[in-house]
């Protein structure tokens, strides 16, 4: 494996995604992110930079060998507000109602944060689905009181 390889994939997991949803969000084939990360192929050069904006890092990151990750202290308000919402049970409203009915006033529990994406969980009519939510997408959250 090749240091782009390997930080593709550090990143894609500590972001909670699978190969699937990964390449669903870069528009290619799970077999060319295993590829990428395999280090058989490197990625279009068009991709690097979807490639760090989906993994919240820096093209410098990516390319250089010797390029640092990004200081997680340099994080902004509504970042920090969202992880420390990990755990919590909400209800989102989105700008587009029709973006993704599954969670279409629906109580979510935020699985996991980080950056642009959050993973979450909800109880549906299908049963329990966990989907990747884009934050640009929620136009607002409303915090769900769980009575114990």
């Amino acid at each position: 494996m090749n240091q782009l390889g390997e930080k593709i994939a550090r990143k894609r997991k500590d972001l909670g995604m699978t190969q699937n949803e990964f390449a669903d969000k870069m528009c290619v084939t799970r077999q060319t992110v295993s590829r990428w990360e395999a280090g058989t192929v490197y990625p279009d050069i068009d991709k690097i930079s979807d490639i760090a904006e989906l993994l919240h890092v820096s093209c410098d990151y990516l390319l250089k060998d010797e390029a640092e990750e990004e200081n997680p202290a340099a994080v902004s308000g509504i970042s920090r507000l969202l992880k420390n919402a990990e755990g919590k049970t909400v209800r989102f409203s989105f700008f587009d109602s029709e973006a993704d009915p599954d969670l279409y006033k629906t109580d979510c529990r935020i699985i996991a944060f980080e950056g642009n994406w959050m993973k979450v969980e909800a109880e549906t009519k299908k049963g329990t689905v966990e989907k990747l939510v884009p934050v640009s997408s929620v136009l607002s959250l409303e915090f769900v009181r769980e009575d114990a």
